[in-house]
């Protein structure tokens, strides 16, 4: 490589002092962080694609007055390059194509919090459900047939009530055959893409959850935007994997069910303009390619979104100690959330994020923004709620699960 290009990476100091710089991959496509002395950053960091190897040799010999050798950029390449850190050949290869020729989208989270082993997950999730799957109150939904169901996307292992909450309710009213799938995009990196869309199956420990090419195919077509512009952030996202999972769970191997999987990035800049978003010309154009492609398609329609709630404390920018007083706000304030979502009202819902800047950081707020704009639902109703406070050092992330009729 005469001219090598690192990928877009986060660095980020590893010593107090700074004498060693922590690299990794905001995309997860790489082979893990890793770990460095200040003057190999300074190497790598003219890796940029404009500079050559003598420009490199150049740079290093102004800033430290000493003969950097060419066997060392080249053995530095060839780690990098072998750590899928560089825009090489290597990575288009072994990392773009091959999952770009897969049929199926792999589990990219199992044997962390689930695992991969089919009875032993099947065990796991039996014993969710037996322990927390049942109402939390005497005030319960009707019977009407389910038509929508936000969930958390949180590690199971702080989120288990809560997801068994909810598809136990989903496995004993839902009829749907066809589940449009959203979930919170935590990777994508352009903001022109706010919708992105996948035909792989998505695989479990219980087999794939089969996706619906031809209901995907339609959407595009009824859709301005590419919706399958950077598909490659489905590889690593967990926010629908685990939707997934349960689905697989309480409907595989016992009724035909596909699955449409799409993945919503950030609307903030709709907050910052305190505009709707279905202003944004490509929010709204993909709102009205949805119904259209749902309507096109005569299936029997339930509508999911993996979320979280909020996102509060040191571990996003906060200051301070996690307060009783700060945590009763964000309950507070989610409730206030929770109710929009069961009037079905995005406006409300809307207003609600935008009135202080989204300062508890929702971060499903545009994936429960587009749900609420799509759902054929009259109501919905709060089956749990919750929050850990233990996944980070002083911080707190919320979550729920509702219902839609």
């Amino acid at each position: 490589m005469d001219y090598p290009r690192l990928r877009y990476m986060q660095a980020s100091a590893a010593e107090r002092d700074g004498s060693r710089v922590l690299l990794s991959d905001p995309l997860h496509l790489a082979k893990g962080p890793l770990v460095m002395p200040a003057v190999t950053y300074f190497i790598i960091s003219h890796f940029d694609g404009q500079h050559s190897l003598v420009d490199i040799q150049e740079a290093y010999a102004r800033q430290f007055g000493q003969v950097l050798e060419r066997d060392k950029i080249d053995d530095l390449i060839a780690q990098l390059d072998q750590h899928h850190y560089l825009d090489s050949e290597r990575f288009r290869r072994e990392v773009l194509e091959a999952f770009w020729q897969a049929p199926v989208r792999d589990m990219a989270h199992a044997d962390t919090c689930y695992s991969s082993d089919p009875e032993e997950f099947s065990r796991q999730a039996a014993t969710l459900f037996a322990q927390h799957g049942a109402p939390e109150s005497s005030a319960t939904p009707s019977r009407a047939p389910v038509r929508g169901l936000i969930a958390p996307h949180i590690d199971l292992r702080f989120g288990g009530p809560c997801y068994a909450r909810a598809y136990k309710e989903l496995a004993e009213r839902c009829d749907a055959d066809l589940f449009v799938l959203f979930g919170t995009s935590h990777y994508s990196m352009n903001p022109q893409h706010l919708f992105i869309g996948t035909e792989k199956d998505y695989n479990t420990p219980l087999g794939p959850a089969k996706t619906d090419g031809e209901f995907m195919r339609a959407l595009q077509r009824n859709y301005s935007g590419d919706l399958f512009a950077e598909e490659i952030v489905h590889k690593v996202e967990h926010s629908l994997e685990f939707q997934a999972l349960f689905l697989q769970y309480v409907f595989g191997g016992k009724r035909e069910f596909t699955i449409a999987p799409i993945l919503v990035s950030s609307f903030h800049h709709s907050v910052l303009s305190h505009t709707s978003p279905l202003e944004d010309e490509r929010i709204g154009n993909f709102v009205r390619a949805l119904k259209e492609t749902i309507a096109q398609s005569g299936r029997k329609v339930c509508l999911v979104a993996g979320v979280d709630f909020a996102h509060v404390g040191q571990q996003f920018g906060d200051n301070g100690a996690m307060t009783r007083e700060t945590i009763n706000w964000v309950e507070a304030e989610d409730r206030r959330l929770v109710q929009a979502l069961e009037k079905v009202d995005a406006q409300d819902f809307f207003g609600e994020i935008a009135k202080n800047g989204d300062k508890r950081r929702v971060c499903g707020f545009s994936s429960m923004y587009t749900f609420l704009n799509v759902v054929e639902a009259n109501r919905g109703h709060l089956l749990r709620y919750g929050c850990a406070t233990d996944m980070y050092p002083e911080s707190l992330v919320s979550f729920a699960s509702l219902v839609f009729e």
